[in-house]
């Protein structure tokens, strides 16, 4: 892959000794626990060098999650004696008392700083004995001014030394602080250790309903010692390009036939000289020819930021898309500032030239007269086309940041890429996406719906707080604001779904406070780092939103929130929304009908090979002590604030999806049943999003004009129940192959109405133009063998169906059909399947789509299943599977359990076959044993039935 050269390598020469800090002796020490005093690192987390020291075992295993609360508890030291320093730069002989400017009174002026990217969360920084600062942000860069404290120092190799605190016990120690703020019970989620919403720092390390608590310390990003030697020196420590159209705006599509504007900032420690200036040039990233180059039309000197706007003609440039909908053309862009013929500073980035705008504009007159319903849009454009959002919701794929690498990355983006995947929303709790992620989203054209670090409670308004977050989020801000993959900043998570309702339906008096508060931080204070830091990404204060009620550019804040402000049957915004009412996954009368459905889904288990990977032998059955207790979507009576209406919280919901809709597994031998009941909730799971799916998806084209599926979750933090459709170590469950089948671009999509009865049979395309073809459909038996009215022939319709759009097939009232006798409801498998040509978005000629489906008139659990003599023989690039004997419900290609290590994508899986059908199914594999092929088997729901 292609990664934009660092800062660090960029800069080297321009600050006259840049020391990295991760290339030190680090020292690891407790005052709490003096006989713990092990190696240390940088990037790290306490429990990593632990680890890392044999002083704890693998924190993800087995009960860690509470048997190391120690840690998180207990205070940390990280110390390091610094080398690389010169040894004149610590002798007070050789160099003159700073004055308040930083620069020294002699030709020899020296300034040294300390940039840290991160500090985990709350640390006082210690230099050569004396204190320096206090940090109290995870999400901060902080920089400290040593020069004074080095000058003076004695020390030849100065000590630096930075004490972490224990996070929940001064989040305690914040909350019960004379005056604090406070909420109304109830209204704060907790989920394993209170007072989070005090903390800048990772939410979910206080514990998630899918994640451990270890709440974890350390200098968790890069960190440098910089010394500048000579007046005009500078260490660039941030910088902020942003790309949009002449006279666009936040929130709003512009003109495509519009000149780009280039607006580059940069961030310096130090001063930049009077005078000083910027040029920039800019060469395609794939076939390194120069496009173009120039200066900046207009500067602007803040003394440590440097600002440069210019114009750029359109017509030199190829424009970015998203994953399915074109090529991801990138350019790395150089800007460099000069004084004095000299360049002092040089920032290369990576870019793509596109717009993405969150359109929440008022339904107009003309898309009333196609009978959308009144309200306001909700849905994304790329480069003006309006484009369905097909993804997932990412969380931290790992409890201990520092230890996520490149290609860890790398493979989840992959398997989003080959899911169909167009777009991320990087939740809101974890931690803002790193500078690598955002590199392989461009590459891959994933785009990434980002948020600022706060969910499901409300926050603290104190002016300290605000001024915390706001320093925050300009920094993250400015961070990533060039990458082409991001497509929108949200404030953070449900509080305008759950937090404000809960507090205006329980407390009415208070609910003014509280919304002005809400408003102060989300608004107030968010919105102005975003749109005044880009004119690129729009801004919406939370992820589930009314929109706006007015967007109007002549007011401070122009986002005038809608919150609750709305006319019945008109629809407004994005939906989050879940039920864990096992009997009612399957009815689209219980899913909200809207424009946009940014999280929705069920859990269920890891399969057999993941839990080895974290409990023993003798904790492998399902409601096994380690099996409950790492399932933190907990029953009544724990922290939960919102279990006590649910008698079947945790295992119970999964355990009864799986009894009310599909075949027991009843094998005598206990890990194999225990295997079985996992796989289950998989295709219960799978079964679920297929159906959820298809149904937003079909949505295109009804009144709702629903423009979005993003479902929770994509990834797993550790091996345990979850919401995820990727196991920890990359295992792709069921469900990764439902969503990749029904996100394929054109698919025919069955879509029942339980209280009605009706089937509607949709053909579904995300193309920007018509798509053709010819769908059939036929009902058969589990044997194979055709069912339904007598003489009933195959069922075919052509079509045509619009740009993002669906259309009605055929309607069948499965009702009449089953009450008349004409449909034996037990042994009745609608088989779906349509072939259809179209051209794919931003390419030529034509392209072939063929898609297969299948609605079952009955539950799996009362159907008349049958032995579908499944085979499997491995050819050169795959493995062919046949249903020799009957109907094949949801095939299941899997490896030995005994290969340890072993993981393989396929193809497909999980996936239907008719009697007499073959399938050949390729794979993609990564850390197999050898001759793992001569060990993979093939199933189908049937073998739960078995008892071997």
């Amino acid at each position: 892959m292609c990664i934009a050269t660092t800062l660090l390598a960029q800069l080297a020469a321009t600050a006259h000794n840049v020391i990295d800090l991760s290339r030190q002796n680090w020292t690891l020490t407790s005052p709490n626990f003096n006989n713990i005093s092990v190696p240390g690192k940088v990037p790290s987390h306490v429990h990593m060098d632990l680890y890392a020291a044999d002083i704890i075992s693998n924190p993800l295993i087995e009960l860690n999650d509470f048997n190391l609360r120690w840690i998180g508890i207990s205070n940390w030291t990280y110390a390091s004696e610094i080398e690389g320093l010169y040894d004149e730069r610590v002798t007070t002989d050789m160099l003159q008392v700073q004055d308040l400017t930083g620069r020294g009174q002699n030709s020899q002026s020296l300034t040294s700083y300390l940039v840290f990217n991160g500090l985990d969360t709350y640390a006082a920084v210690e230099f050569c004995g004396q204190h320096i600062a206090n940090a109290d942000n995870q999400f901060r860069q902080w920089v400290f001014d040593i020069s004074e404290v080095l000058a003076s120092c004695k020390a030849h190799q100065p000590q630096l030394t930075v004490k972490f605190g224990a996070t929940p016990n001064i989040s305690a120690t914040i909350a019960a602080e004379p005056g604090q703020e406070t909420w109304p019970d109830g209204i704060d989620e907790v989920y394993e250790i209170p007072n989070r919403q005090f903390v800048r720092k990772e939410q979910s390390d206080f514990g998630w309903d899918w994640g451990p608590a270890f709440v974890p310390v350390g200098i968790w990003q890069p960190a440098y010692l910089i010394q500048l030697d000579e007046p005009g020196s500078v260490y660039v420590k941030n910088s902020d390009f942003d790309l949009y159209r002449k006279g666009q705006l936040n929130n709003l599509p512009p003109d495509q036939t519009a000149d780009w504007i280039f607006n580059a900032s940069v961030d310096v420690v130090g001063s930049i000289p009077d005078g000083a200036h910027m040029t920039y040039t800019i060469v395609h990233s794939d076939s390194h020819q120069y496009v173009s180059s120039g200066g900046f039309d207009e500067i602007q000197n803040g003394g440590d930021v440097l600002t440069g706007i210019t114009t750029l003609d359109a017509s030199k440039y190829e424009l970015w898309w998203p994953n399915g909908l074109g090529a991801q053309k990138l350019y790395n862009i150089t800007v460099e500032v000069i004084s004095k013929g000299k360049i002092i500073a040089s920032v290369n980035k990576r870019m793509g030239f596109r717009t993405v705008v969150l359109n929440m504009e008022p339904i107009s007159e003309q898309e009333l007269s196609r009978g959308i319903i009144n309200g306001s849009n909700f849905h994304f454009e790329i480069n003006g086309n309006v484009f369905y959002a097909k993804g997932s919701n990412f969380v931290p794929p790992d409890p201990f940041w520092p230890r996520i690498t490149p290609q860890h990355i790398q493979e989840i983006l992959s398997d989003v890429v080959d899911a169909h995947q167009n777009m991320l929303r990087v939740w809101s709790s974890g931690a803002y996406a790193p500078d690598f992620m955002y590199d392989l989203a461009d590459e891959m054209g994933i785009l990434l719906w980002c948020e600022f670090e706060f969910s499901v409670s409300l926050y603290p308004v104190a002016p300290a707080f605000l001024e915390n977050v706001r320093q925050e989020a300009v920094y993250q801000v400015r961070r990533a604001n060039h990458h082409p993959s991001l497509a929108l900043w949200a404030g953070g998570n449900e509080m305008e779904k759950d937090e404000l309702p809960a507090i205006r339906s329980r407390f009415p008096n208070q609910y003014e406070r509280y919304l002005s508060e809400y408003l102060e931080l989300f608004l107030n204070t968010l919105l102005p780092t975003v749109y005044g830091n880009s004119h690129s990404i729009s801004y919406m204060p939370c992820s589930t939103n009314n929109g706006y009620l007015e967007l109007n550019f002549s007011l401070p804040i122009p986002f005038v929130d809608r919150l609750y402000n709305t006319t019945r049957g008109y629809l407004y915004g994005d939906s989050d929304f879940y039920n864990y009412n096992a009997a009612q996954a399957f009815d689209i009368n219980q899913y909200i009908v809207g424009r946009f459905a940014n999280e929705f889904g069920f859990h269920s288990m890891p399969s057999l090979e993941t839990w080895r990977e974290a409990i023993p032998e003798d904790q492998l059955s399902f409601n096994s002590t380690m099996v409950v207790l790492r399932n933190h979507h907990y029953p009544p009576g724990s922290l939960r604030t919102d279990n006590f209406a649910d008698p079947l919280r945790g295992m119970g919901e999964m355990t009864l999806g799986v009894k009310l809709w599909y075949p027991q597994p009843a094998k005598t031998d206990s890990i194999a049943n225990f295997s079985a009941w996992c796989h289950t909730t998989q295709i219960f799971q799978a079964d679920f999003y297929h159906t959820k799916i298809q149904y937003y998806r079909a949505g295109s084209g009804m009144p709702q004009r629903q423009l979005g599926s993003l479902y929770w979750q994509l990834n797993d933090i550790w091996q345990a129940p979850t919401w995820s459709s990727r196991e920890y170590d990359g295992r792709w469950k069921v469900n990764f192959y439902a969503t990749k089948d029904i996100f394929q671009p054109v698919i025919i999509a069955p879509v029942f109405n339980v209280t009605t009865g009706v089937l509607d049979i949709f053909a579904v395309s995300d193309l920007w133009s018509d798509v053709s073809g010819e769908a059939s459909w036929e009902w058969i038996g589990y044997d194979g063998k055709p069912v339904g009215p007598p003489n009933a022939s195959i069922n075919s319709q052509k079509f045509t169906v619009g740009p993002v759009n669906s259309t009605v097939l055929a309607s069948l009232n499965i009702t009449e059909l089953t009450r008349s006798g004409n449909l034996p409801a037990a042994n009745a498998v609608l088989i779906s399947n349509i072939t259809a040509t179209g051209t794919p978005p931003n390419l030529q000629g034509t392209k072939t789509y063929t898609h297969s489906n299948y609605f079952t008139a009955t539950p799996l659990s009362k159907a008349e299943l049958r032995d579908p003599g499944l085979t499997i023989h491995q050819e050169q690039n795959g493995f062919t599977v046949t249903a020799e004997k009957g109907v094949s419900a949801f095939t299941w290609i899997a490896l030995d359990p005994n290969d340890a290590g072993a993981i393989v994508t396929f193809d497909d899986n999980g996936f239907w076959l008719r009697q007499g059908q073959s399938k050949t199914v390729g794979y993609r594999v990564r850390g197999a044993s050898a001759g793992w092929e001569s060990r993979v088997t093939v199933s189908s729901i049937w073998n739960n039935t078995l008892s071997l």
